[in-house]
């Protein structure tokens, strides 16, 4: 269908950081893809102060919004203001560096049916680093499946579609840095939301890179684990409370059989730490269940019903394909 400035159901978020050489054919194979679909449609470009002529080339494409940053945010931020501004109820994130595969788009809003959000899910890395992004990504996947007790295809995907009322609820935990789609797949787990994966091909990038591997893997290791200490506090905190309190009950065996029942102050440290990290997780977990929003946007897999007057409203949940 075509552009759709006044209710489209799908806008495309896009941050842009320096990507002339290659804008107006990304841009264009992406509206070409979304004409072809059935859906009506809007594309919103936040450009975060481009230096190589990005901003001006943009100002020049009449079927885009633009939304322009005078400094330079980071692309969590370029995708969270855009996400404020869509008018779409679905948003698609995706880049124009040539990565992803833009022309499946309307694939990923098909694929939502069902679902509140949708990754598309490489299945091979490209990026720069590869040696030793490998390994640091592969090990964030697998500690953040355990903290979500959830498989995770591909964490941190920039290529996805979700339900904008529900991600209206989150975007202000979103950081501006490129751990925002990690944030976007763990909130979204952590409050019941429903994910899911199609596999896409993934290409080198065009351009260089703005990831840096040091300072990005130190911001998402911390992510995921804030995400689930503000929802779930004792996945992460019993598990340390459990080992030290092992440690410190063999170790008081050890101390009543050796040292004639005479107890080591380390002993005794090493119990307490335990009981006092127990009862912190158990104190966080109230507070986040107090403080929950108490009216959150139902998930996809729930259906209500019997909605009007003299009718019973209830809920069922559906199985997700």
């Amino acid at each position: 269908m075509t552009t759709s400035f006044d209710n489209p159901q799908v806008s495309i978020v896009l941050p842009v950081f320096n990507e002339i050489e290659h804008l107006d054919e990304e841009l264009e194979r992406i509206r070409d893809a979304m004409e072809a679909s059935q859906y009506s449609f809007e594309i919103i470009v936040v450009d975060d102060a481009s230096t190589d002529g990005s901003t001006e080339r943009l100002d020049e494409i009449p079927w885009i919004r633009l939304i322009a940053f005078r400094a330079n945010r980071g692309p969590g931020a370029a995708r969270k203001i855009g996400t404020e501004a869509a008018l779409g109820e679905i948003v698609l994130w995706s880049d124009v560096d040539m990565s992803y595969p833009n022309d499946q788009l309307p694939r990923l809003v098909e694929a939502l049916d069902g679902y509140d959000q949708v990754v598309g899910a490489r299945t091979s890395e490209e990026g720069t680093h590869k040696l030793a992004r490998v390994p640091a990504k592969w090990f964030i996947r697998r500690l953040a499946e355990w903290l979500s007790s959830t498989k995770i295809p591909d964490l941190n995907s920039g290529f996805r579609a979700f339900r904008k009322d529900v991600a209206d609820q989150f975007l202000h935990l979103l950081p501006n840095g490129f751990s925002h789609v990690t944030t976007m797949t763990m909130v979204f787990l952590a409050n019941g939301y429903s994910v899911g994966y199609v596999d896409i091909d993934y290409a080198q990038r065009s351009g260089n890179s703005k990831f840096r591997f040091v300072a990005d893997t130190r911001l998402y290791l911390r992510q995921v684990t804030r995400m689930v200490m503000m929802w779930n506090p004792l996945r992460v905190l019993t598990p340390l409370a459990t080992v030290l309190f092992l440690l410190g009950f063999s170790k008081l065996v050890f101390d009543l059989i050796d040292k004639d029942f005479r107890v080591g102050t380390n002993t005794l440290l090493v119990v307490l730490s335990a009981g006092m990290i127990f009862v912190v997780a158990l104190l966080a977990d109230l507070v986040v269940q107090v403080t929950r929003p108490r009216h959150s946007v139902l998930p996809a897999a729930v259906q209500e019903r019997g909605i009007g007057p003299g009718n019973d409203t209830t809920d069922s949940a559906d199985e997700l394909p």
